[in-house]
């Protein structure tokens, strides 16, 4: 799959004029009817304005191929972020709502959850087993205060993931440090959870987390892991049709300052005739009839 092809097809192409005209050649063309530029992710020529201008060194740095499937992978992980954000969101405003209609929230409880008991049954999940629904039987033995600072801790890691969610989602930089930062300090805590109580949910969501931050470390270059922001970018860069077009333009540059004007009237005059480019050794005058 082309991911250039399926950016460009989704949010439009993007083309840029370069101020060195040996380099701006190399990205425009001239049809019957107009002047075409060569979008800068996808490389194809387009009609109409170029939608920027200006040095080659101001051109905008674009994901491309891999970098495109990447950040479709990280809004994944946003994606399941975003579902703890709510998830824990609901149970911090059920946990202070408890705090000060503690009875009314208790026979809410003790009624709902045997309408809850039918759906997960049928999923395979017994939530009489669940950890989640033990604490908040905990819960409702608490003092007023502790509940709403369990209510605090709650919402603040709500918060927590939906930050980190925005972030991947926008597949920003800070994002990426700050999802391999919280994901890493809870590891630690995950596999000592795994070791109290076995289960195959508590082991999917380890390996979820630990496979996001592996992947953000290496893929990204986090913390200085295979050369670190520089090398990042250095790469993004490299793999640009403008870092294309200046090379070409490079080439070129370079093939004609080695070309040397020669003519039958220099060869009279015994001038050398120009050697091919790779030749070595001096080279002998024509001879003259």
């Amino acid at each position: 799959m082309d991911w250039n092809l399926y950016r460009c097809g989704r949010a439009g192409h993007i083309t840029y004029a370069p101020d060195e005209p040996h380099i701006r050649e190399h990205l425009s063309a001239r049809s019957a009817s107009s002047v075409l530029w060569r979008c800068v992710r996808c490389g194809t020529f387009v009609p109409g304005e170029p939608h920027g201008a200006g040095p080659t060194t101001s051109a905008p740095v674009l994901r491309r191929g891999k970098e495109i499937r990447s950040e479709i992978i990280l809004r994944v992980f946003a994606v399941e972020r975003i579902i703890r954000f709510l998830l824990f969101g609901v149970l911090a405003y059920v946990i202070w709502r408890f705090g000060y209609h503690e009875k009314s929230i208790e026979a809410t409880f003790n009624k709902e959850i045997p309408l809850l008991r039918a759906p997960f049954r049928v999923l395979g999940y017994n939530i009489n087993r669940s950890s989640l629904v033990g604490l908040i039987h905990h819960a409702l033995t608490l003092k007023p205060s502790t509940i709403r600072l369990i209510a605090a801790a709650a919402g603040a890691f709500a918060i927590i993931e939906l930050i980190e969610g925005v972030g991947l989602w926008l597949a920003k930089r800070w994002g990426e440090y700050f999802a391999a930062v919280v994901t890493s300090i809870g590891l630690p805590y995950e596999i000592y959870d795994m070791w109290v109580k076995f289960t195959y949910i508590r082991l999917t969501a380890f390996l979820i987390n630990l496979a996001l931050v592996l992947y953000l470390v290496l893929t990204k270059r986090l913390f200085g892991a295979r050369g670190g922001k520089k090398a990042y970018e250095e790469r993004l860069r490299s793999e640009s049709v403008i870092d294309e077009a200046v090379r070409a333009a490079e080439s070129a540059k370079r093939s004609a300052s080695g070309a040397s004007v020669w003519s039958p009237a220099a060869a009279e005059a015994g001038v050398p005739v120009p050697a091919e480019p790779g030749a070595t050794g001096p080279t002998e005058p024509a001879a003259s009839p």
